[in-house]
């Protein structure tokens, strides 16, 4: 059966229909899901089956026969574990149906059948008794429920009703017992991920300040947890005001409560400074004595740095206080982790709240829309002022004192900047209400609402009447849209500067006056790991997982872009960086396809696990806005993730924003792979060239090769298992520009479309996609 589905394009704004299997949302789930990470994830796997033979061995020991009962068992690999380990019958719950049919195959396979039974079930609605799904309560808990937060995938209700209804008490449980730990820092640039910062501007009347509103600076902020590679910040960028401190515990073989609960931690600052944010992680225990221990601490709290596992699938979180606070070296404080049944938020209080018998409070919720509308990246690339005062260095070149400016971007100061520097009217385009008000309480906490005027429409339904009879003599973009997923999607002003044409005066000024796009072949060294095939994992056979993942990217949804904030995933260059396109934004969009062919030219030996594409703006012809590369080098090449710019030499990138990609692979097998499927990253011998060939707008992107696509984005990534050694991108255009339209602010709820919640929004992007292909990437 197929179902029609609506889909907006982000960069043309227009609304498409596209014919879909009935199933296409599970299929995306499974292809954009983190079981591969997971399993190759060797310290996890390892700790886990250490502790599972340790649970079986103690239940053994007692004369009782070892009952397991496996939560969220994934692919069944943990069940596998115990039955190897000993255990009599091992009861698998999978509420997810496609995963726990793989997981039945998988066991099958794998010769378990008579020992594990898998529950196409969620845990909560399991039965026990002779009719039941478990005759008699289990006295082994084995569960892997925890996300980069701990109980942000719904651990403790989870574990709260197996205690009650499933287990018996006092169990066993593999993990025995999870820790959190935090750690209070002043970071002026995490802060700015949080919070506005006055803007200063110099014009000819001297300095001028735009400040934030008090409503903004008041606000908690967003209340979900903001989760990042800390092992890729760099200690300079932090200065530690506390010791790593064990905010609380959860022992998994007790009840466990999944009600709200604070717990306060004394210490005493190592430094004075402002208190800002509150670093945070943890580690697993496998089993009573804590000898077996998985731990989640970057490097500069590890035990070992040296043997630091890399993983992407649980990394460490970023909390930010309600609002910044001096502390004294020295002096007494109170850090309070307060959690309910999913979050974990912070305060800072000079006393326990428990002598004070204070009640729980409420998790932070935005109330100034700031939050609502920009994400973390969005709010550092806002408080960038190198990157402010490359706007107006180029502001100043291209405005008179008689200028009407239109601004066009989604939350934009650039319409403050151009009224400070002596445009003579400024317009600008609002297109959600959520944005209309913010902006309303900015220009007005800087004077500035009789000045500025703000249209809340599309920019395609503008009329003379909105512009007061006037024509536009300067049209202003970052270009940033809120509902773009990938950099170029920001192309977009493209399509809406073609929209007002009419509107604009003879001899107007657009500015961008154009933008390019980049590529240039990279080595990762860990990001490849994220769509390998395993294969094997710790002696079991998982091939099935692989071939269900390579199925599900055969369905459109599934076959699109992924973001990644490739700060957090070094990498170096096998190609000098090159430029593949340009868009001429002094223009209309052209009826006709924008193509270009070309060669890239693979220069230095090493694994080449894809090719980085990203946008650069060019303002005027003397300044250009990057959004991917910034300093090339021999070994190592620095990327503009569009995230926070981080100091160091090898990670100078400019703060942006953070998207994901809707381009489409069409997939078809290559009967000319020269390297087995399923290998890894391996050392390669490289021809003297690669070709590409590109074609814009809502073109086709692609890879004609013998390999395997690990992860890819034109935004973002193209990753080849095995590494390239031949072949060439071959593109070649589908479609023709279409009018400028764009699609409602709350486009996120769409199906198959992440919420603001979830870490995609952050940098570059990859699509996931295993199998030796013929790459077609529709745009």
């Amino acid at each position: 059966m197929k179902v029609f589905c609506g889909r907006a394009n982000p960069t043309t704004g227009s609304v498409e229909w596209l014919e879909e299997d009935e199933h296409y949302d599970y299929h995306q789930e499974i292809a954009r899901s983190s079981y591969a990470d997971m399993l190759h994830d060797k310290d996890r796997n390892m700790k886990y089956y250490q502790g599972i033979r340790a649970a079986v061995s103690r239940v053994k020991d007692k004369g009782q026969k070892a009952l397991v009962l496996d939560i969220g068992t994934g692919t069944g690999l943990l069940s596998m574990m115990a039955v190897t380990a000993g255990a009599d019958f091992c009861y698998a719950i999978e509420v997810f149906k496609p995963m726990a049919d793989a997981a039945v195959k998988i066991v099958e396979k794998n010769g378990f059948s008579d020992k594990i039974k898998i529950i196409n079930k969620h845990s909560t609605e399991v039965t026990i008794g002779p009719d039941g799904d478990m005759p008699c309560r289990a006295n082994i808990l084995i569960t892997e429920l925890f996300d980069t937060e701990l109980i942000g995938e719904g651990a403790l209700p989870s574990y709260e009703h197996a205690h009650r209804h499933l287990v018996q008490k006092n169990c066993e449980a593999v993990p025995h017992r999870a820790t959190v730990y935090a750690q209070l820092v002043e970071s002026r640039r995490m802060w700015s991920w949080n919070k506005l910062f006055p803007i200063r501007v110099q014009t000819s009347l001297g300095e001028q300040v735009i400040v934030p509103p008090l409503e903004l600076e008041r606000c908690p902020g967003a209340p979900s947890v903001y989760d990042i590679q800390l092992n890729q910040v760099s200690p300079t960028d932090f200065t530690v005001l506390s010791n790593v401190l064990p905010m609380f515990s959860v022992d998994f073989s007790k009840q466990v409560s999944s009600s709200t609960a604070s717990h306060s931690r004394q210490f005493e600052p190592l430094a004075s400074g402002q208190a800002q944010v509150v670093l945070s992680w943890w580690d697993i225990e496998m089993d009573p004595e804590g000898k077996i221990k998985c731990t989640m601490a970057p490097f500069w709290a590890h035990s070992d740095p040296e043997e630091l596992q890399w993983r992407d699938h649980w990394m460490q979180c970023v909390y930010f206080l309600p609002e910044e606070e001096p502390v004294v070296q020295g002096s007494a404080l109170c850090l309070v982790a307060h959690h309910d049944d999913y979050c974990v938020w912070y305060s800072l209080q000079r006393t326990s709240p428990e002598k004070d018998g204070r009640a729980h409070p409420a998790r932070p919720v935005c109330d100034c829309q700031a939050h609502l509308l920009w994400n973390r990246p969005r709010f550092g690339e806002i408080n960038d002022q190198n990157r402010t005062d490359q706007y107006v260095q180029a502001l100043r070149t291209v405005l008179k004192p008689d200028s009407v400016c239109l601004c066009i971007s989604d939350g934009s100061l650039l319409s403050i900047l151009a009224h400070h520097l002596g445009a003579e009217q400024v317009f600008t385009i609002e297109n959600s209400a959520a944005s209309h008000r913010l902006m309303k309480k900015i220009f007005k906490a800087n004077h500035l609402e009789d000045k500025i005027n703000i249209i809340e429409k599309r920019p395609e339904l503008l009329t003379p009447a909105d512009l007061e009879g006037k024509k536009v003599s300067l049209l202003l973009g970052e270009p940033f849209f809120t509902t773009s997923l990938l950099p170029w999607h920001n192309l977009y002003f493209w399509y809406v500067r073609t929209a007002v044409d009419r509107h604009l005066a003879p001899g107007a000024v657009v500015m961008p006056q154009a933008a390019s796009l980049h590529m240039m072949v990279v080595e990762f060294r860990d990001l490849w790991r994220i769509r390998s095939p395993c294969g094997d994992c710790e002696g079991f056979n998982v091939h099935i997982m692989d071939d269900m993942i390579k199925h599900a990217l055969d369905f459109r949804e599934s076959k699109e872009a992924e973001p990644h904030p490739l700060w957090e995933y070094p990498c170096r260059s096998r190609s000098e960086p090159q430029q593949i396109l340009t868009f001429d934004f002094r223009q209309p969009v052209p009826l006709q396809p924008v193509c270009a062919e070309g060669a890239i030219e693979l220069k230095r030996p090493g694994r080449s696990h894809g090719a980085v594409l990203w946008m650069e703006y060019h303002l005027t012809p003397d300044s250009t806005v990057s959004t991917g590369l910034l300093k090339p080098a021999e070994d190592k090449v620095v990327l503009c993730a569009r995230v926070p710019e981080w100091a160091g030499p090898e990670s100078r990138c400019r703060r942006a924003t953070c998207l994901r990609s809707r381009c489409s692979w069409h997939v078809q097998p290559d009967d000319n792979s020269s390297v087995a499927p399923g290998h890894p990253a391996l050392n390669s011998s490289f021809p003297p060239r690669a070709a590409w060939a590109g074609g814009w707008p809502g073109g086709c992107w692609g890879v004609r090769s013998p390999h395997r696509l690990l992860a890819a984005s034109p935004a973002g990534v193209l990753l080849l298992e095995p590494p390239l050694q031949a072949g060439c991108v071959l593109l070649q255009h589908h479609s023709r520009p279409q009018s400028a339209t764009r699609w409602p602010p709350d486009h996120h709820l769409h199906r198959g479309v992440p919420p603001p919640h979830w870490r995609c929004h952050c940098g570059f992007h990859a699509l996931r996609c295993p199998g030796p292909w013929v790459l077609t990437l529709t745009c």
